[in-house]
């Protein structure tokens, strides 16, 4: 599951990178194409920062609808706009750029689009303890 494997990396950036000792409340945005399971990417992130002595009070999260761009036509569309099986999806989860192998543009048919929203995770928002925001900016 790499939800485990994501909720890592966030906690590595949050208490390693930033030095946040214990946070409040932190707002995280999940790409549509990862298709990330909340709950146990929530179990992940509690649990792993549990083991590691630090706390994590509450966590939010918002999805970020995948949308799209034709290159070739100049179409704007979402995932919402094109049918695919549950096996695609599955595809799609654990390797995004294979929305181009199942997904093409609604309008002309192209492979050639780009995806401008609705991939990766993004942290939106976060307070807490010892948390070191300037490093933000270096």
């Amino acid at each position: 599951m790499h939800e485990w494997a994501l909720a890592s990396t966030v906690l590595g950036f949050l208490f390693r990178e930033l030095g946040c000792r214990k946070l409040e409340h932190v707002v995280i945005a999940l790409g549509e194409l990862q298709n990330i399971d909340w709950e146990v990417f929530r179990f992940a992130l509690k649990n792993i920062a549990k083991t590691e002595g630090l706390e994590i009070k509450h966590i939010e999260f918002v999805r970020k609808k995948a949308k799209f761009y034709c290159n070739r036509c100049g179409h704007e569309w979402t995932l919402d706009d094109v049918n695919l099986s549950e096996e695609e999806r599955e595809a799609i989860h654990f390797v995004p750029e294979a929305v181009h192998a199942y997904v093409k543009c609604p309008k002309c048919g192209s492979r050639d689009f780009t995806v401008v929203e609705g991939r990766g995770v993004e942290l939106i928002s976060f307070a807490g303890e010892g948390c070191n925001v300037s490093a933000l900016r270096s």
